[in-house]
């Protein structure tokens, strides 16, 4: 009977190691703009690649270069500005050349103010903070910054502009009314936690330069098959139109 019971524990033991055997791993990092986009296309890719155990770290796409340049162990990084994958290329970090997943958008959002005056309406009397992704290290925070200028009114605001860490801390500045009004990615103005919450209005692409997003897989993954199949998934239909409903414009779409 002991021995029965001792071999039953080495089959589950020997069945459990199988399993951890077989289980993939990709790690991720990700710009704040993708929150909820990433999160459904990673919901999606898990439904026909269940063993997956996929980490996804969301942050302004300037720090993750940062962090990458230093060593951290990220299998893939999508970007809010291609800037970022082509100079990793460039440092020899990077195991594929940089993809375009998708091109963003900035819009003016409020849950307080009127904002039918587009980027004027950051001029309105009632407004004393405007929140926007710091510029230094963050592409959208960079593109509100050149949309400013380009209308003339950066000078007359940079006093109330308060900044976020990334382009998602900015959005709760004003979610919670830390600011009245804010410049955001489009993305997180469609997302369910904001688009029942305010309003928003989009701001002509021709006043800044575009917010072209691409990814890459990184040197250190080079042999996980687990990033360049997820990297296809991400050019299929079903990742498309989850993009797309984010407000993203897709590669090779008119």
């Amino acid at each position: 009977m002991r021995a029965f019971s001792t071999k039953i524990g080495l089959i589950l033991i020997m069945l459990l190691l199988t399993n951890l055997i077989n289980a993939q791993t990709l790690s991720i990092t990700a710009a704040a703009d993708l929150r909820y986009a990433m999160d459904e296309v990673v919901k999606a890719y898990k439904q026909t690649h269940p063993k997956t155990d996929i980490k996804v770290n969301y942050g302004s796409s300037g720090t993750a270069f940062q962090q990458i340049s230093n060593g951290a162990p990220y299998d893939m990084f999508f970007s809010a500005d291609i800037m970022y994958p082509q100079k990793l290329k460039e440092q020899g970090l990077t195991a594929t050349d940089p993809k375009l997943y998708a091109i963003g958008y900035i819009v003016i959002w409020s849950s307080q103010i009127d904002i039918s005056k587009g980027i004027n309406s950051l001029l309105d009397p009632k407004v004393s903070k405007i929140a926007i992704a710091n510029p230094e290290h963050a592409p959208y925070g960079k593109r509100a910054e050149e949309s400013m200028k380009y209308y003339k009114i950066y000078d007359k605001v940079k006093p109330m502009l308060i900044f976020g860490d990334n382009i998602s801390q900015t959005a709760q500045f004003v979610q919670t009314g830390n600011a009245e009004i804010g410049i955001l990615a489009l993305s997180l103005a469609c997302s369910p936690a904001m688009k029942d919450k305010g309003k928003y209005i989009l701001i002509d692409s021709k006043s800044h330069s575009p917010l072209e997003q691409a990814y890459v897989i990184l040197k250190d993954a080079k042999n996980n098959k687990e990033a360049f199949s997820f990297a296809e998934f991400v050019a299929s239909p079903a990742a498309r139109t989850i993009f797309k409903a984010y407000g993203f414009k897709l590669p090779n779409e008119k």
